[in-house]
């Protein structure tokens, strides 16, 4: 067995972006994540890279490619549940930048008969790749040191060779209306299974729901999250379908935040369609479940492809102790006690 195999991998990239800091600044990155979360915010033209140099990259990198990590590890963790058999041979990283998607796809199959399956990024920034591919290299995990990293725009143009699983994460935000619907049917064309994510924000949710309805069009279904493939039931303008994933805190994250909590909270949204038989969710904890005197109330997306809300007692037996342990985002009910 490969000694890297030990390390996890988010200790690995932790790891890895650390020693990317000590040749830059602590002030030149701090204004360098600034610049770069107020244009990700904003509206980016499709023939403008934000990352444009390498401390562009660099701090952008150690600032949010653990977040990205565990956003996306959240999103495959709903595929993996709802299709399990499902070991992807071939990976895509559609706007990879410097590959925190495919570090999360490498850890979900690394226990996989075959290992983790043979990963090409593909982004127009090259000084991105060019970094994403020194912490491959660098890792030691396995699946990542045989990734491509591959120059391309995304957007019409863009062609993915035929791959089991697609990842297009955190790169909507920076397309065009036109380019995000090209991205959505070049990925449903391709792939076998799509994961998209996004900021979970109502802009963000809205791409998701774009993307959502493109890959269902083109005759996927959804796994994840969603308990069903017919249209969202939030209605537009009233709510949004995120959750979030913890993230411990860099020291970078530290000095520019100015925070002192050693972990934040990444709220995101995402969808998971699949061109092969799975099992979603009978339904979807879509909030923080409220605990009171006696008993649970959870709100729920179900499989009848409605909101409602579910309210558990003591009476429940086994099912309320599941209540009271429940998350935002689980699936509804869980195991044993929902049967």
């Amino acid at each position: 067995m490969n000694a890297s195999l030990r390390i996890p991998v988010p200790d690995a990239l932790r790891s890895a972006l650390g020693e990317l800091l000590d040749g830059l600044p602590p002030r030149q990155a701090a204004q360098a994540v600034d610049r770069l979360i107020a244009s990700y915010r904003g509206r980016t033209p499709t023939d403008a890279p934000v990352l444009r140099d390498r401390a562009d990259v660099v701090a952008y990198a150690a600032y949010r490619m653990p977040a990205t990590f565990e956003a996306v590890r959240s999103a495959l963790a709903g595929l993996r549940a709802a299709a399990p058999g499902f070991a992807p041979r071939t990976h895509a990283d559609v706007g990879g930048g410097t590959g925190a998607a495919s570090w999360a796809v490498a850890e979900a199959w690394a226990e996989g008969p075959e290992g983790p399956p043979r990963t090409t990024v593909l982004d127009w920034a090259e000084p991105a790749l060019t970094l994403g591919r020194e912490l491959a290299r660098a890792s030691g995990v396995p699946g990542l040191d045989g990734v491509e990293w591959r120059r391309t725009r995304i957007g019409p143009a863009l062609r993915i060779d035929g791959s089991d699983l697609v990842t297009v994460s955190y790169v909507l935000n920076e397309l065009t209306e036109e380019d995000r619907a090209a991205v959505a049917d070049e990925a449903a064309r391709a792939a076998q299974a799509v994961v998209v994510v996004e900021p979970g924000t109502p802009d963000g949710y809205e791409r998701i729901i774009e993307a959502r309805d493109r890959l269902t069009a083109a005759g996927l279904r959804i796994a994840a999250p969603c308990p069903h493939s017919a249209r969202c039931p939030i209605e537009p303008g009233t709510d949004w379908c995120h959750f979030a994933a913890r993230v411990s805190r860099s020291s970078l994250h530290r000095r520019v935040k100015g925070g002192s909590l050693a972990y934040e909270d990444e709220k995101f949204s995402y969808v998971a369609a699949v061109r092969f038989p799975a099992e979603p969710a009978p339904a979807r904890v879509t909030r923080r479940p409220q605990i009171r005197k006696g008993q649970v109330l959870l709100d729920l997306c179900t499989a009848e492809e409605t909101l409602r809300r579910e309210t558990v007692t003591k009476r429940h037996g086994a099912l309320y102790k599941a209540a009271r342990d429940a998350e935002w985002g689980d699936a509804w009910p869980p195991g044993e006690a929902g049967r």
